[in-house]
């Protein structure tokens, strides 16, 4: 009897866990898109915007339908997106090297770097934060966050293309 209670005592210990961390992330994501609001309010940007500007900074110079289909966007919506952009000095429209008839989107650096000291805060109390952790420790953290990053991206486009 003893193996047994043990046995349903350790399934609903780790469904609680299970919990906690679905709750957990679901905080982290609304804490993080209130850090966003407030960066996008200090620099006037709308929440759309900073995501896109954030996608073109970290994944380099990319046309504006590439850019679209990364932020799931309608690419009426992203030329929107783009006027506003290069309006407020944040992007460039350049003609593609490659291919004189398209265009690539690329982030002004030196305008971004506003954008960058909002974000050092958090930054410096993630390397904090980071630090308390073995490398061994980190390793399980950067997998997990990438599974679920995966997991996540996975669901949208399920989504997105009509799944329930």
């Amino acid at each position: 009897m003893s193996s047994v209670t043990s046995d349903a005592d350790r399934k609903r210990r780790r469904r609680r866990l299970t919990t906690s961390i679905k709750e957990s992330l679901r905080e982290l994501s609304v804490q993080l898109a209130q850090l966003n609001r407030q960066v996008g309010a200090r620099v006037e940007l709308r929440d759309g915007d900073l995501e896109c500007l954030d996608m073109v900074n970290r994944h380099g110079a990319m046309s504006p339908s590439a850019l679209a289909r990364r932020a799931g966007l309608h690419p009426a919506t992203m030329t929107g997106v783009l006027d506003r952009l290069e309006r407020g000095g944040w992007i460039s429209r350049e003609r593609d090297p490659a291919d004189r008839r398209a265009v690539v989107v690329r982030a002004v650096r030196d305008r971004n770097a506003e954008v960058f000291r909002l974000y050092s805060g958090m930054n410096s109390s993630m390397d904090r934060l980071c630090a308390g952790y073995s490398d061994a420790q980190l390793q399980l953290l950067a997998d997990f966050l990438s599974r679920t990053t995966d997991a996540g991206r996975a669901a949208t486009d399920e989504l997105a293309t009509g799944g329930s």
